[in-house]
């Protein structure tokens, strides 16, 4: 009954069907091996036996799944074992909490994020640099609402096409409310909001925009997977002739941000019109050629998945490689012919006639939530000087110069760094282990002696001891680092 129902649910040809021998059919996408004895004995192996609710759905049927993977060779079964290995020491889940920075709180709802102290001061870091960046690049910062009116998303069409993505529904005074899985009605409200001229174009809006989506509990996992999550968004409103400088500059800019953050490989795809779509043949000839020229002119490498676009419009998407090898969908830019129409978004032309304005969304992160696991595995909690959460532990020998700790902290605080006092008890090597642990990247110990000099005794967990500094000299390099997200290693290298 299963795979009949997975039959049902098939809406696209060719439904395919593969045998192994004369005796073993199954409907599958595959391809299949004609043999399971062309496949060499050591290069199988089996992964793990887990319960799994029916196609997630916590409703259904709870079914037996068994986890196992073939390779070619051996030489490659163990080179993917080595990788699982890495990968389960990077999880994301396991950092998350040993580093004390996010939890999924059950009692409240699962897919839903509690950011802790020290993952909300990366959380702030990471959005200062992302709204930097934008308003270098031209970009206004927009806010809108987490709630609307359910004719919004009637008008359009996530009501009809993504329903099952929604959260229900409430009542509020007699009107049928809706919490936003989207921001984009929201950006195109602002700009019906006035007339526009040819001149006034293009407008770029940016907005970290928190949005909830409706996961089946079975699917949740960590950040990757979530209710609740904010995505980096911003929406372009621009002419035709302004298509392709406006992606190349989103292009520059994507590269830009994720270079900062230690991601500099990627892969490109370039998604062209489905059999069902809107919009005409020449506005959507005209959309993807200004894509392909824009990737053109920077001179990228990317592959073309045919048919592969969404029904409203062209796109590019962008995946990040990690430290690892594993390739993340993180960046995407999409054209959209359908939510200017549905919204009756116009602009007055050169020639004073009304035309339709293209608009792209576009994400980077994608968002902020998974973007942030994937940085945690990609350095293994790891986090660089800039971002992570304490880059400076003062560790007291004794109590009489905590004082003057905290005279340092209180310092260094108004510089804008990150520092805390070791308010324990602990012998110093245990101090320092704890910092290590904690994956501070610099400590400094704290005696008598460096209080009577005005000094501090610097360590660093990458480097060891690297000698004693004063105050100032000290947290100027610290500074330096963090504005030009440097690591520090030695003073002024």
């Amino acid at each position: 009954p299963f795979k009949l129902e997975i039959l049902d649910s098939i809406k696209t040809e060719p439904i395919t069907i593969y045998g192994i021998g004369e005796e073993w059919w199954d409907l599958c996408a595959g391809p299949h091996v004609e043999s399971t004895g062309q496949l060499p004995k050591k290069a199988i192996a089996l992964q793990s036996v887990a319960g799994a609710y029916w196609r997630g759905d916590e409703n259904r049927e709870m079914l037996q799944r068994i986890y196992a993977t073939a390779w070619k060779d051996p030489k490659q079964l163990k080179a993917y074992k080595k990788r699982m290995e890495e990968a389960k020491k990077r999880d994301h889940r396991m950092l998350g909490k040993k580093l004390d920075l996010f939890s999924i709180q059950e009692d409240a709802g699962g897919g839903l994020v509690f950011w802790h102290p020290k993952g909300s001061s990366v959380r702030l870091k990471i959005e200062d640099f992302w709204k930097s960046q934008h308003i270098e690049k031209g970009y206004d910062l927009v806010y809108s609402p987490h709630i609307a009116n359910l004719e919004l998303w009637k008008t359009s069409g996530h009501f009809d096409f993504y329903q099952e993505g929604m959260f229900d529904q409430m009542d509020v005074e007699n009107e049928v409310y809706q919490i936003k899985p989207m921001n984009c009605p929201f950006h195109c409200l602002m700009y019906k909001d006035s007339i526009r001229s040819y001149r006034d174009l293009p407008f770029r809006w940016a907005e970290l925009g928190t949005v909830y989506r409706y996961e089946r509990s079975g699917t949740l996992h960590g950040l990757f997977r979530v209710r609740g999550f904010t995505q980096d968004d911003a929406h372009i409103f621009c002419l035709p002739e302004q298509l392709q400088s406006e992606i190349v500059d989103v292009l520059k800019l994507t590269q830009s941000i994720l270079t900062r953050f230690g991601f500099n490989k990627y892969e490109l795809m370039v998604s062209t019109r489905p059999d069902k779509s809107v919009g005409s043949d020449k506005i959507w000839d005209d959309a993807t050629a200004a894509l392909v020229g824009a990737l053109d002119e920077l001179g990228w490498d990317y592959g073309t998945d045919e048919g592969g676009g969404a029904f409203y419009g062209p796109k590019i998407d962008l995946k990040i490689k990690d430290a690892i090898g594993r390739t993340w969908q993180c960046s995407t830019v999409q054209c959209d012919f359908n939510l200017p129409e549905r919204f009756g978004l116009e602009y007055v032309s050169a020639e004073g006639t009304k035309e339709v304005p293209i608009m792209v969304h576009r994400a980077i992160f994608g968002s902020l939530e998974r973007f942030f696991g994937i940085l945690i595995e990609n350095c293994a909690g790891e986090l660089p000087f800039w971002l992570t959460p304490t880059q400076l532990k003062l560790l007291p020998v004794t109590d009489s110069v905590k004082d003057y700790c905290d005279e340092v902290a209180v310092k260094a605080k108004k510089m804008g760094l990150r520092v805390e006092v070791d308010r324990g008890n602990e012998r110093l090597a245990k101090q320092i282990r704890n910092a290590e642990k904690g994956r501070i990247p610099v400590m400094a110990v704290v005696g008598v002696k460096e209080m009577e000099e005005g000094t501090l005794a610097i360590r660093s967990r990458k480097e060891g001891d690297l000698g004693s500094f004063t105050v100032d000299d000290l947290l100027s390099e610290l500074k330096r680092c963090d504005d030009a997200a440097e690591e520090m290693t030695k003073m002024g290298e």
